[in-house]
């Protein structure tokens, strides 16, 4: 593997101004590049772009100064991002869209899908979404000893109420199941399993009939709206408006 040699400012000034001072002792300015390029270490094309950089800098050769190529490489990389940056936002949009939470599951199953051509960084930037927070939970999945004991009792409490749900032919409700599971020597708080049947999407059977407390008339029979909501009248009598029927006119 070849090896890059960078050089400081100092060093790059340095050699050009030996070349400049004596180029009046060599027959050609190649000449004297090719002799003072070894004194630095450096290669002759390499001085050669750097007195033609500072002669571009002074104005004495046509082209971009230094300082406009940093100001074009700045705007190109600032371009890149905002192009990055809007196609996170434009999957994220499609992403989210089918899905009902954004909870941190979905998001770092968001990234875990793009991450490998947008980078964790950008998206995370762009989400706003600590990359701490995600790089622990890629870690806790290359070594599940690294996961909280909650975590691990969590996934172990989760099959037993899978199998003790639908062993009930799925009717069993959160307080029935935690009984169950009492019963059969595993304590676990109530609201730890209703927590986990809400994450599994487990539900019990509920008994009785669901009451409606409204019922929606039929729209045919409401009446027209001739004043277009501009209920300001100039004159008495002008204006006859009732909206309640048990208000009495």
């Amino acid at each position: 593997m070849r090896k890059t040699t960078t050089y400081s400012p100092e060093v790059r000034e340095r050699a050009v101004r030996m070349v400049l001072e004596h180029l009046n002792d060599f027959p050609s300015e190649w000449a004297a590049i090719e002799a003072i390029a070894p004194k630095i270490g450096c290669a002759a094309q390499t001085l050669h772009g750097w007195i033609r950089r500072q002669q571009t800098d002074a104005g004495q050769r046509p082209g971009q100064t230094s300082e406009e190529r940093e100001r074009i490489k700045a705007l190109e990389r600032e371009n890149r991002e905002l192009r990055k940056a809007n196609e996170i936002l434009r999957l994220a949009s499609a992403y989210f869209a089918r899905r009902s939470s954004t909870a941190a599951p979905v998001l770092r199953a968001f990234i875990d899908q793009h991450r490998d051509r947008l980078g964790v960084e950008s998206i995370c930037r762009v989400l706003q979404i600590a990359p701490s927070g995600y790089r622990r939970h890629a870690a806790q999945l290359r070594n599940p000893a690294l996961r909280s004991c909650r975590a691990r009792r969590d996934d172990t409490l989760i099959l037993e109420i899978q199998r003790v749900w639908e062993t009930n032919i799925q009717c069993y409700g959160a307080v029935k199941i935690w009984k169950q599971l009492r019963r059969e020597g595993m304590e676990a708080a109530r609201c730890t399993v209703e927590r986990l049947m809400r994450r599994a999407g487990l539900q019990g059977i509920r008994r009785g009939q669901v009451v409606r407390t409204m019922v929606a008339g039929d729209k045919s029979l409401c009446p027209l709206d001739r004043v277009q909501r501009q209920f300001h009248a100039d004159r008495p009598n002008q204006l006859w408006v009732s909206d309640f029927t048990y208000v009495s006119t």
